[in-house]
């Protein structure tokens, strides 16, 4: 059986480079695949990579040539079927060269497009580029604290399952090259003596014998010497440091009543699994606390929440008043970085509105860094929404987006969620 060694230094990415090259060049472009590509995948699939299509004409090459300049005579020949004129008409579908027909051109060139495929973790990174929690704080660095491990050189002794191979035979072969190195020249230096003296016909003086003799005795000496001793062991050390860390909580509260249709709710998930890949996948240490409700509210897990079918009325404090009960039970705001994002259609009890907007002032909205509501409705606006207009008058941090079709999540998603420029 043969045994294959890649020993190149960039083989199994070998292109890696190039690669990256290609796609800030076309970056513009691969986005709006991106983009698109939000709108109209289902839901299971949108975080599978994407097949992205850039006209050749945007991928070729300038290039310098030789032109033919001076003066020519050139003679064209005439045709048979037009007169000065006359109109062309356009081609049939189908009959043209290249542009993606599908037909082979007669002169061996054509337009398709460029077309190439971007692995899942590139088309997440470009699909939450430039997005960032707003209004992150550390709070309370002593009490959330994160221990890091990193290399931290070499010791002279440890667990046996962390010695330093390499680093050990180096200290091996230094220590024996410093300790027979000597005996090994003064053998050499015999070794010649007697060669010269064997050359001058006397091989079998007593001289002779002398330095064999002491040539095997150097010899014996430096068989003794180790070839590895406990001296020469390292391990590799590693030490721990405290990194201090910002821990935040996003709350992500959903309308699943009767008035919420189910093209309503596969719009408000789509939303939300932006927003729990964005979270999940920039910060490692955020909770995710998952509520719905109709005319009562429960925390429920993300599967439930995601997938679960109810019906019934709509009263949206009852999620607001759950919020702010989990928050006062387990998330301190002098030591969490509290989120929340909340979609619904709008619809809810004219006289369930105005206390929406109370319990927001007084409760919920001095303890979050950012609220972010968004609608989901092609009717006109009703209480609820006018109701979170006072609010957002009042707090900087609480943000209103309408979403009136599907193209319209991805721009809100990245509205609500961009980088602040300071």
């Amino acid at each position: 059986m043969a045994h294959f060694i890649d020993r190149r230094l960039n083989g199994k990415n070998k292109s890696t480079v190039n690669r990256q090259r290609f796609m800030r060049r076309h970056n513009s472009q691969i986005k709006k695949a991106v983009s698109d590509a939000v709108n109209n995948r289902s839901i299971q699939d949108i975080t599978s990579g994407e097949s992205v299509s850039i006209p050749t004409r945007d991928i070729s090459e300038p290039i310098f040539h030789q032109g033919k300049g001076g003066e020519r005579t050139i003679v064209h020949p005439g045709n048979d079927q037009f007169i000065t004129g006359d109109k062309i008409n356009r081609p049939p579908p189908g009959s043209g060269s290249g542009a993606g027909d599908g037909e082979a051109s007669d002169s061996g060139e054509g337009n398709d497009d460029f077309n190439f495929q971007i692995s899942k973790d590139e088309y997440l990174d470009l699909l939450f580029e430039d997005l960032e929690l707003p209004n992150l704080q550390e709070n309370q660095l002593n009490s959330i604290v994160e221990m890091k491990t990193h290399r931290a050189g070499y010791t002279s002794s440890g667990n046996p399952g962390n010695i330093a191979l390499v680093k050990s035979l180096k200290n091996s072969l230094a220590r024996r090259t410093a300790l027979t190195g000597s005996k090994k020249r003064k053998i050499k230096a015999l070794q010649q003596q007697i060669d010269a003296l064997t050359n001058q016909g006397d091989i079998e003086g007593q001289f002779v014998d002398e330095l064999k003799n002491e040539i095997a005795a150097l010899k014996e000496r430096i068989s003794k010497v180790p070839f590895i001793d406990t001296f020469d062991l390292r391990y590799n050390n590693f030490e721990q440091y405290a990194v201090p860390n910002s821990q935040a909580v996003m709350f992500c509260l959903m309308d699943v009543s009767g008035s919420m249709d189910q093209p309503t709710k596969d719009m408000a998930k789509r939303f939300y699994i932006l927003l729990y890949l964005f979270l999940t996948r920039t910060y490692k240490t955020i909770e995710v606390v998952y509520i719905r409700h109709h005319t009562q509210a429960k925390e429920v897990d993300e599967h439930e929440f995601f997938y679960s079918q109810e019906t019934g009325g709509t009263i949206v404090s009852s999620a607001l008043k759950l919020m702010d009960k989990i928050v006062t039970d387990k998330f301190p705001a002098n030591e969490w970085n509290i989120y929340a994002a909340q979609a619904s259609d709008g619809d809810n009890w004219a006289d369930d509105s105005p206390l929406c907007r109370k319990i927001l002032l007084d409760k919920i909205m001095p303890k979050v860094r950012y609220f972010s509501y968004i609608e989901i409705t092609s009717r006109a606006h009703q209480t609820l929404w006018r109701e979170y207009e006072k609010v957002a008058e009042v707090y900087s941090q609480f943000a209103l987006q309408h979403i009136r079709q599907l193209d319209d999540i991805y721009p809100v998603f990245r509205e609500l969620f961009k980088k602040q420029v300071a």
